[in-house]
C-alpha cells in the first residue's frame, strides 16, 4: 500500500483529490458516504444524475447539506472553489471541469456509460468504471482510446473483477503462474427475473433488474469476461464450468484438469456455494521443486495447483482506493491487455416471439453467458451489451443464443458505433 500515505500528504497540503461521479443509485450512495466521511485527502466534488434529486439525496444521506445545483461550467467551478458539493444533470460539466482529477462511472448503464466515458476520454479525464457491462462490450476499444489520450480507463477495486486482478498480480509477483481466476457465488439460476427477485431487492434498497442480473448469471459473465481480457485467460466452454461446490475453496485445486488449464493459458470460472464466500480465488502452479517444498511447508499443499483466495469483496468501500491508485500512482486496477478474449452473448431466458423488444439486462427475456470472442464473431452472436431495445425478427427458443440476424438493432446508439469500431480494430482470422 502506498496510496494511503499519498492521500495523507494531499490532506496535509489541503489539496484533496477531487472526484466527479456519474450515478446516484444504491452503489453510488455508498461511494458518496465513503468519500465524504472516511477518506481524508479526497473530495467528491460533484454528482451527476439524470434525476437530480437522487443526486441531492446521495449527498444528504452522507450528511452533506450545503449543496449547489449547477448548470454551467462557471457554476461548477464556483461551487468547487467554495468547497460546496455540487449536483447536476449535465455529464459534460464533469468531463470539462479542470478541477476534477478523476471521474467514476457508477451507473451500470451501457449507452449512458459509453457516452460519458467517451466524453471523459475526449476531455482527458481519468475514468474509474464500475460499469462491467460497458467494459465487457467495448472495453478493449475504450482502453485504446484512453491510452491515445494519455489517461487511464480502468475497472475498480472492490468489485470482484478488481479483487481478482489484485490477487492475480500478487500471485504472479511471488513467482507462481495463475491458471484459474474464479468468482464465488451464492446463487446461480438463469431463469430468475425481477418478479422473483423483488423481495430481495426491496429488502436491501436495490433495483430489481440489477439484482436479477446477479442472480441469472449476466453480471458474473460480464465480470469474468473483463478478467479474461485483463489477464489473457479464456473460457473452456460457453457459460464457464460453474460447479456447485459446497466445500472449502481450497478443495477446488483437485477439480481442474491442469493440462487443460495450461493448454488454454488459464481460464476464468465461477463456483456456487464454496466457502469462505462471497469472494474470489486464484489457482496457480509453480514449476520449481525447491519452491514447491516451501509452499508445502507453508500449508499450501503439494500442488500441482495452489489455492489463493480473498473471502470478501467490499464494493463501494474500495472505490476511493481505485481513484487514488489512478491519480496518485498512475496505476490501473483492471484493463484489457489488448483485443477481447472473452465476451458475453445474449441468451433467451424463455421462448421469445417475433416482434418483441428485448428488455433490460436482468429482465424477463435474456441472460448473458461468457463465450470466446473468436466463436462469438465467427457465429455472429449478439453481444449482451447490445441486446436491450433490439426487436426480434423471428421466434427464438428458450436457452438459444441470439445472433445479429435474429434482431433489428435500434438506430442511433453510440454503443453500436463503438462496437462496430472495436470489431474492425480486432478482426478474427
Amino acid at each position: 500500500m502506498i496510496y494511503d500515505t499519498l492521500l495523507k500528504a494531499r490532506a496535509a497540503e489541503g489539496k484533496p483529490v477531487r472526484v466527479g461521479m456519474f450515478g446516484a443509485g444504491f452503489m453510488a450512495k455508498g461511494i458518496t458516504n465513503q468519500i465524504v466521511n472516511s477518506v481524508p485527502g479526497m473530495e467528491l466534488a460533484v454528482i451527476c444524475n439524470r434525476n437530480i434529486e437522487r443526486a441531492r439525496q446521495a449527498f444528504e444521506i452522507a450528511g452533506v447539506t450545503d449543496i449547489a445545483v449547477v448548470e454551467t461550467d462557471a457554476a461548477l467551478a464556483e461551487a468547487i472553489a467554495q468547497g460546496r458539493a455540487a449536483i447536476t444533470s449535465d455529464p459534460l460539466l464533469l468531463c470539462r471541469s479542470p478541477a476534477l482529477e478523476c471521474l467514476v462511472d457508477a451507473t451500470g448503464a451501457i449507452e449512458y456509460g459509453s457516452m460519458v466515458t467517451m466524453a471523459a476520454i475526449e476531455n482527458r479525464k481519468h475514468m474509474v468504471s464500475m460499469n462491467a457491462e460497458l467494459d465487457g462490450t467495448v472495453g478493449p476499444l475504450l482502453k485504446k482510446k484512453a491510452d491515445a489520450a494519455g489517461i487511464i480507463f480502468t475497472g475498480a477495486d472492490g468489485d470482484q473483477p478488481g479483487v481478482q486482478m489484485n490477487l492475480f498480480r500478487f500471485v504472479k509477483s511471488i513467482g507462481l503462474t495463475p491458471l484459474v481466476c474464479g468468482n464465488i457465488k451464492g446463487l446461480q439460476d438463469p431463469y430468475r427475473n425481477p418478479t422473483t427477485q423483488e423481495g430481495f431487492a426491496k429488502q436491501w434498497g436495490q433495483d430489481p433488474y440489477m439484482v436479477t442480473s446477479f442472480a441469472d448469471g449476466t453480471k458474473i459473465s460480464f465480470e469474468q469476461a473483463i478478467v479474461a481480457n485483463a489477464t489473457g485467460m479464456t473460457v473452456n466452454q460457453r457459460g464457464m464450468i460453474g460447479r456447485d461446490h459446497r466445500g472449502h475453496v481450497d478443495e477446488l485445486t483437485q477439480l481442474y484438469d491442469v493440462d487443460m488449464l495450461k493448454e488454454k493459458g488459464g481460464i476464468v470460472d465461477y463456483v456456487v456455494g464454496s466457502k469462505p464466500g462471497p469472494g474470489i480465488y486464484v489457482l496457480a502452479t509453480h514449476d520449481d521443486p525447491k519452491q514447491q517444498h516451501y509452499l508445502n511447508l507453508y500449508k499450501l499443499g503439494t500442488g500441482p495447483l495452489y489455492s489463493f483466495y480473498t473471502p470478501y469483496h467490499l464494493c463501494h468501500f474500495e472505490i476511493p482506493i481505485s481513484v487514488a491508485r489512478v491519480v496518485l500512482c498512475n496505476d490501473a486496477v483492471l484493463q484489457p491487455i489488448d483485443g477481447p478474449r472473452v465476451e458475453v452473448v445474449a441468451t433467451a431466458k424463455k421462448d421469445l416471439k417475433a416482434g418483441e423488444e428485448i428488455d433490460a439486462l436482468g429482465g424477463y427475456m435474456t441472460y448473458g453467458q461468457c463465450e470466446t470472442y473468436e466463436i462469438s464473431r465467427r457465429e455472429t452472436l449478439l453481444p449482451m451489451g447490445l441486446a436491450q431495445g433490439c426487436r426480434l425478427k423471428r421466434d427464438i427458443a428458450k436457452d438459444a443464443v441470439l445472433t445479429y440476424d435474429d434482431v433489428e438493432i435500434p438506430p442511433g446508439r453510440l454503443i453500436d458505433t463503438l462496437r462496430a469500431e472495436q470489431d474492425r480494430l480486432f478482426p478474427v482470422a
